[in-house]
């Protein structure tokens, strides 16, 4: 099972190199972990995870204050993008057309792309959410060997409430008749409910965000899909 850390706008340097040391302390070889963190945190280290990118522009370098490129992403070994979160497309307004250009970058590279899709609440209490998520992956080539699937719904991102298993399932479901790629869930995963979530068939993983800004907090929840499943 797959687990992805993303610290959003979290840790410092300094923090970070802590938040590494207890990881690389406490995971097995065997482990499948990613962590997401901000730029500043990278760093050019071994560890027991893997690092990865919340955001990048689709370029190699250039003439884009504030953003950052491969040319950047190249010094540190980063391979793995996530693409479509939705706090960048709510708040920061990222369009189809740019996901589909860094999407379509990405693969270029043959980078490791997490393309997150999900609805708000108006959507799924309309009973809408099929149908959105079906337009959200006709954005991308769904047949990318690289690419990983992580479902956010909106309504359950960093609101403490969790989509019922039986909801993850059902969405899981439809999604696997549109891509052959590994499916995550993510919004308000979190130590008490992941038991339930890692038994749900086609969940290959999870997308954590507040329950894994803490080190020991995130290892806690990888220990607990283990008993669990």
């Amino acid at each position: 099972m797959k687990f992805l850390a993303n610290l959003k706008c979290n840790h410092t340097r300094a923090s970070f190199a802590e938040y590494a040391k207890i990881l690389d302390t406490n995971l097995s070889a065997d482990d499948d972990v990613s962590v997401f963190v901000p730029f500043t945190a990278f760093d050019a280290k071994e560890h027991k995870f893997k690092l990865g990118a919340q955001n990048f522009y689709p370029c190699v370098s250039g003439a884009f204050t504030g953003e950052i490129g491969k040319a950047q992403l190249d010094e540190f070994g980063i391979l793995s993008v996530l693409i479509g979160h939705s706090e960048r497309r709510e708040i920061l307004g990222e369009s189809e057309r740019l996901l589909r250009a860094k999407f379509d970058f990405a693969a270029k590279n043959g980078w490791q792309i997490i393309y997150c899709v999900g609805e708000n609440l108006s959507v799924n209490e309309a009973g809408g959410t099929k149908e959105f998520l079906r337009t959200q992956l006709g954005n991308i080539d769904t047949g990318y060997a690289n690419l990983i699937v992580a479902y956010e719904p909106i309504w359950a991102i960093g609101t403490g409430k969790s989509a019922s298993a039986e909801q993850i399932a059902e969405i899981l479901g439809f999604l696997r008749t549109l891509t052959l790629a590994p499916l995550l869930y993510g919004g308000s995963v979190n130590a008490a409910n992941i038991g339930e979530i890692a038994r749900i068939r086609e969940c290959g993983g999870v997308l954590v965000g507040t329950a894994s800004w803490d080190a020991t907090n995130f290892l806690n929840l990888i220990a607990s899909s283990r008993e669990r499943i």
